[in-house]
């Protein structure tokens, strides 16, 4: 038999191996409503994965800030990492499927004492080699190979959803501290201003109390304003400088001081509304779910591999060159040689141990399962929130709207009355520090409405473009 004739039925014998023994995957069903509560119906608007970071988000300076963090941050770069080691590992994984030929020279040298030898003398024999060809190549009948490359392929597109699951998040980590920072910002502009207010406020009640016209309990009530706001100075000064190390950090690079906001923007996006869809194109949409499926069915492909452990395995080495007792004779006529080692293993005995390596498969299977109907369990929860939130929002905004209104008219007759004498200046203390307070909580208002439309589009599983 030639040595050609060997390599292509070694070749063709590997593949013969139609046989999978993984089984059939399965989708489980998603255990969650068929649809959101207080969803709006999807109108026109596009799908949130189908719009671009850059086209939803309507402040440029927010825009250039996300770009930053695309191109710095670690988290991300890991993320892009892992797909390459994912990748690598899976090239690995696949060249089973193929025999690793590879070529060889040895030399054999043996001494042999005078008594082991016809001659009676002692002896040096020596044996030259060069060969070419494959050992121990695994004959993938019962797929197990195939299935260990599928549990690896799965494998590696999953890191990918991984990826585009850590880009959605950082993209809406960026946009909501961003927007807290400006939130920040616009608080510690209220703090000065209203501290700068009630300082002239103070002084000139210092004034008319040295001049005897009111009692000095109008001064200590104005000191009390006026320290009030200067400690709301100091903490929104200290909540900026941290807002800015964290946007620093989540950015992965200093971000230029022009990117920072000055206020709170009330078009943070550029998309009036997002359809929410039912939970079949959350499944389609979100790369967390993904992941999660990609896990599953790697999980699947790993019960093939160990229900195949249950059966013979074929093996083959073979290899073809030339043989001689002397180096220059090693490639002369007559000096071919070839060897074709077939081997098959039965398991017989095995203590249970291929039985428990099935049942580990199994169970990590149901484990899988578990954990994909969680993540859409958690999918459905965080935007069921994010829709209740945001039905509620436009009320919020509107009645805090309307209180500062109200606060602000109330300021005005409190401070005409006590100008007038009418009232004490216990009555305009109070009005300063309801309007004071009716103006922060507007902000925070504001801030939880542009927050919400940030968590809507990354629960929707827009951001990853």
């Amino acid at each position: 038999m030639s040595k050609l004739r060997i390599l292509s039925i070694a070749l063709a014998a590997s593949l013969t191996g139609a046989c999978t023994l993984t089984p059939d995957y399965q989708r489980p069903a998603a255990p969650v409503p068929t649809a959101f509560p207080d969803a709006a119906p999807a109108a026109a608007t596009a799908a949130a994965d189908a719009i671009a970071w850059r086209d939803y988000f309507a402040d440029a300076r927010l825009r250039e800030v996300i770009a930053l963090a695309l191109a710095n941050n670690r988290d991300l770069r890991v993320a892009a990492l892992n797909i390459e080691k994912a990748r690598a590992q899976y090239r690995i994984q696949r060249a089973d499927l193929f025999p690793a030929v590879g070529a060889t020279g040895s030399q054999n040298a043996q001494r042999l004492p005078g008594d082991l030898t016809a001659s009676g003398n002692a002896e040096v024999n020596r044996q030259y080699s060069a060969t070419i060809g494959f050992s121990a190549y695994e004959l993938d009948f019962f797929g197990r190979i195939r299935s260990l490359n599928a549990t690896a392929l799965e494998t590696y597109l999953g890191t990918g959803e991984a990826r585009r699951s850590a880009q959605i998040s950082l993209v809406a980590e960026v946009a909501s501290v961003w927007l807290t920072l400006a939130a920040d910002r616009e608080r510690l502009a209220l703090a000065r201003s209203t501290y700068e207010t009630r300082l002239k406020s103070h002084d000139l009640i210092r004034r008319i109390v040295e001049a005897g016209a009111v009692s000095a309990l109008d001064l200590h009530q104005s000191q009390t304003l006026l320290q009030s706001a200067r400690a709301d100075v100091a903490r929104f000064s200290t909540f900026v400088a941290q807002d800015e190390n964290a946007l620093a950090l989540v950015a992965g690079a200093p971000v230029p001081a022009e990117w920072l906001p000055a206020t709170l923007t009330d078009s943070v996006s550029a998309v009036a509304e997002l359809p929410a869809g039912v939970p079949s194109e959350v499944l389609t949409r979100r790369p967390d779910i993904l992941q999660a499926e990609r896990n599953l069915r790697a999980a699947n492909a790993s019960i093939g591999a160990a229900r195949a452990a249950f059966f013979p395995s074929i093996s083959l080495t073979a290899a073809a060159g030339s043989a001689s007792g002397t180096l220059g004779g090693l490639f002369d006529g007559g000096s071919g040689t070839w060897s074709f080692v077939p081997q098959v293993r039965i398991p017989i005995f095995e203590a249970g141990r291929l039985q428990a390596s099935l049942d580990v498969a199994e169970v990590q299977r149901d484990i899988n399962v578990a954990l994909y109907e969680k993540a859409i369990q958690t999918a459905f929860r965080e935007v069921a929130d994010a829709l209740v939130e945001r039905a509620t929002l436009a009320e919020r905004l509107d009645a805090r709207r309307q209180q500062l209104e109200a606060t602000q008219a109330g300021f005005r007759l409190s401070d005409a009355r006590y100008q007038g004498g009418v009232d004490s200046y216990l009555g305009l203390l109070d009005a300063q520090r309801t309007l004071y307070l009716a103006e922060q909580e507007l902000i925070i208002v504001r801030l939880a409405d542009a927050a919400n439309r940030v968590t809507l589009y990354k629960v929707l599983g827009g951001g990853w473009q």
